[in-house]
């Protein structure tokens, strides 16, 4: 059953102008593609939302991503809970700039604000014809989408389709997910001291515990005196 209280979750998109942003923020709330190309006439949406049973008020907030709007566009990341961070699979330039453009933004304006990251235009990695229409094109790939996640610290990575709806509530599903329920960095192992067993011709066994690199040598000439074989 589902909470009766609801959260405001803030949901920002940012990436490339030309990625499926506002394409994919209009099939997740209307269930429609739109055919033609209009950048960011997006309006500000907020509804509610049940994710594994927790309702949350959803604001979902459009950025353009050209870079004539480079200054007002962080105007928008005020407030912000959690970003997605949009490229084309069939863009390389969009995936490179992940790194080089949109990552250093985030943790500028707003460090610390977890992000999903959404591959889009999945139909059309496959697409025959529109790979033919695009000769020397190479999509980006599910391992290189990951290892960029990987590289940025993102809580998801998903690969959607707006045209298709393939993902689109996923990614938005994550966004939720990743602020109702976040993820806790993992614990560091305590390194344990390592060790070697010395062999010595005279069947004389050593069992020496490195605790220090120095003090390994130093055992190390004071006992064997004829040569020996460690065997790490």
């Amino acid at each position: 059953m589902a909470s009766s209280a609801s959260r405001f979750i803030k949901c920002v998109t940012v990436g490339d102008g030309a990625v499926g942003k506002t394409c994919m923020l209009i099939c997740y709330t209307s269930n429609k593609f739109p055919t033609d190309y209009v950048p960011t006439v997006f309006d500000n949406f907020s509804a509610n939302v049940v994710v594994e049973g927790t309702t949350v008020n959803l604001g979902l907030w459009d950025t353009a991503g050209q870079e004539d709007y480079n200054r007002l566009r962080p105007l928008s990341y005020r407030g912000a809970d959690v970003f997605v961070l949009a490229f084309s699979l069939v863009s390389r330039a969009s995936y490179e700039n992940v790194l080089k453009k949109w990552i250093p933004e985030l943790q500028h304006f707003a460090p610390g604000v977890p992000v999903v990251l959404a591959g889009t235009k999945l139909d059309l990695r496959e697409d025959k014809r529109y790979l033919a229409d695009h000769p020397g094109l190479v999509p980006v790939t599910t391992a290189q989408g990951e290892e960029l996640r990987k590289q940025m610290g993102a809580a998801y990575y998903i690969e959607c389709s707006s045209k298709t709806q393939q993902n689109v509530k996923a990614v938005f599903d994550a966004a939720i997910r990743v602020v109702i329920k976040p993820q806790q960095p993992p614990k560091e192992k305590k390194k344990q001291n390592q060790g070697c067993f010395v062999l010595v011709p005279a069947n004389l066994i050593i069992v020496c515990h490195i605790i220090n690199p120095l003090l390994f040598l130093m055992k190390k000439n004071l006992f064997c005196t004829r040569k020996l074989t460690c065997l790490g």
